[in-house]
C-alpha cells in the first residue's frame, strides 16, 4: 500500500511526512512518499494533499506542477482513492474560496470558504492554537476521536459547506468553525493532524487503515 502525500510547494512537509511515517510504521500501513510527480500520484492507494498559506497562492501553485492536480482528480473522483486534505488543502475542496479574490475550488464538496467573523469582537483572527472538536458524526476515520478532544488550528478563513451532513466536526470560536468535512471516499481536516498529538495521530493511523 503506497499513501502520497502531495508535494507543490505549499509549505514544510517535515512534520506532516514524519507523523505519517511513524503511524504508517505502527499499523503495517504500507509506504509514504513525499512526491510532485503524477505518475506517484497514479499509483497511489490514498493521496494527502496539505496546504499553508493563501488559497489562491496554493490553487495556482498546484495547478502549476503540469498534470499533478489531473492525477489527483482522475485517482479521487474515478477510482475513488482515499483523499485527505489538510488545512487549505481542505478548504480547496469547495466550491469557491474568497480570500483576497474569487478563486475556484475543486468543487468535490459543495460550499464557500470565508473569512472567520467571531460573535465576540475580542477573538482574534487568525484562529490559532488548540481547540476542541465537536463530532457531529462518525467516520471511520474518526474512530476513536471523541468530543472534547484537542486539535491545533491555524487560519483565518473557513469552509462553510452547502450540506450540513458534509460537516463531520466543527468547533467553537465566536461561533461554530468547520473542522472536519467529507463524503465518500474524500476527508478533509482545517486543523493539522501532524500537529494535534493524541487525536491527531489516531486520525492519520486511521486514514492509513480505512478501505471505504
Amino acid at each position: 500500500m503506497l499513501t502520497v502525500l502531495v508535494d507543490y510547494d505549499s509549505g514544510n512537509l517535515h512534520s506532516a511526512e514524519k507523523a505519517f511515517q511513524r503511524m504508517a510504521v505502527e499499523g503495517d500501513s504500507g509506504d509514504i512518499l513525499v512526491t510532485s510527480r503524477p505518475e506517484d500520484v497514479a499509483r497511489a492507494d490514498r493521496i494527502v494533499l496539505p496546504g499553508d498559506g493563501a488559497f489562491p497562492a496554493c490553487r495556482a501553485a498546484l495547478g502549476s506542477y503540469g498534470g499533478l492536480f489531473e492525477a489527483i482528480e482522475e485517482a479521487v473522483t474515478t477510482r475513488a482513492r482515499p483523499f485527505l486534505g489538510i488545512c487549505v488543502g481542505m478548504q480547496m475542496l469547495a466550491s469557491r474560496g474568497h480570500e483576497y479574490r474569487l478563486t475556484t475550488g475543486f468543487g468535490w464538496i459543495a460550499g464557500d470558504v470565508e473569512r472567520i467573523t467571531p460573535a465576540d469582537p475580542a477573538l482574534k483572527v487568525p484562529h490559532m492554537g488548540w481547540n476542541d472538536l465537536v463530532i457531529e458524526r462518525p467516520h471511520p476515520v474518526l474512530a476513536g476521536i471523541t468530543t472534547g478532544d484537542h486539535a491545533y488550528f491555524v487560519h483565518s478563513y473557513h469552509f462553510h459547506v452547502t450540506d450540513p451532513a458534509e460537516r463531520l466536526a466543527f468547533c467553537d470560536y465566536g461561533g461554530p468553525i468547520t473542522a472536519i468535512v467529507g463524503r465518500d471516499t474524500i476527508i478533509g481536516t482545517q486543523f493539522h493532524p501532524e500537529k494535534s498529538q493524541a487525536a491527531g495521530l489516531r486520525l492519520i493511523a486511521n486514514f492509513l487503515a480505512w478501505r471505504p
